[in-house]
């Protein structure tokens, strides 16, 4: 027998595995009965990627959710793409443990993916020199978890070309995923270029920068173009990269419609002009004066 058929829409990572390219982030949603109707709408349309971390606290809810809902879809366990990340104040002695948590909460046996959430370590300024050695030890402890087992691939989140360049020095297994801010108003050119020499799936969270791009006027000009929402554009714009999107979304219809981003594509010249002039702005954190 051959290898598995890769599936629509999904990218094989360097160890092998394969990941959904479009997935359902979760950041900021809580509450059970939330949690329950958004993993519903998601799973009904075809979403089979879900994203948590420690910080979002909301990973107990969301294994309950989908160990309820999995069923009614004629789905299991490994029909799903579970995402969870390392609290920063977990960076360090403490990161084996803080992912058997992440495991205990979600209910789980093993994540698909999992992410050091952020190069520093929570309550330690961005310049101390300890942070690149918190997040070598971190890594040794998950590599050790990657070879049990309970993870399936391991990543990163918020690092910049130099903490990748300082990981790579270090690690005996690569990152297979790097998850940043990623939008035609931070395109992140290098470290995405960095990333596909290198082997690196790229991820965007923040699609939308924050909100703010669904009121952009080009945005909204292609868009009009294409008969599709803002958002659509935004998340098919990271997609034709090559870079996957979890966008968040509580309600069912936007979760559909987010989801609904294959059907068209974005001329070389609507993805040039959805940068403006090339101006970068970050809406979320910035990790670039963490040592």
């Amino acid at each position: 027998m051959g290898p598995a058929p890769v599936q629509p829409h999904s990218v094989t990572l360097n160890n092998g595995v394969t990941m959904p390219l479009l997935g359902l982030g979760t950041f900021r949603m809580r509450g059970l009965e939330n949690i329950i109707q958004a993993v519903d709408a998601a799973l009904e349309c075809g979403y089979r990627s879900f994203d948590t971390a420690a910080v979002y606290r909301n990973e107990r809810d969301l294994g309950q959710a989908l160990r309820q809902l999995l069923p009614k879809y004629g789905l299991s366990r490994s029909d799903v793409f579970i995402t969870s990340k390392l609290s920063p104040a977990d960076l360090g002695p403490e990161a084996r443990d803080a992912c058997l948590k992440s495991l205990a909460e979600l209910g789980l046996d093993y994540l698909d993916l999992y992410l050091i959430h952020w190069p520093g370590k929570q309550g330690w300024r961005s310049d101390d020199s300890r942070n690149q050695a918190v997040r070598e030890e971190s890594w040794k402890a998950l590599e050790e978890l990657y070879h049990t087992g309970a993870i399936k691939a391991l990543g990163v989140s918020n690092y910049t070309e130099a903490h990748m360049t300082q990981l790579f020095g270090s690690c005996t297994v690569p990152p297979a995923v790097l998850q940043v801010e990623f939008h035609p108003q931070l395109p992140q050119t290098a470290l995405l270029r960095w990333c596909e020499k290198n082997g690196v799936h790229l991820q965007a969270y923040s699609s939308l920068g924050c909100g703010h791009l669904l009121e952009n006027i080009e945005v909204g000009k292609v868009a009009n173009v294409h008969g599709r929402t803002p958002s659509q554009v935004l998340l098919r714009w990271a997609l034709q990269q090559g870079v996957g999107v979890i966008p968040k979304a509580s309600f069912p219809l936007r979760i559909k419609e987010n989801f609904n981003v294959w059907d068209f594509e974005l001329s070389n010249e609507e993805t040039e002009l959805l940068k403006g002039d090339g101006t970068e702005k970050k809406y979320c954190w910035d990790p670039t004066g963490v040592a």
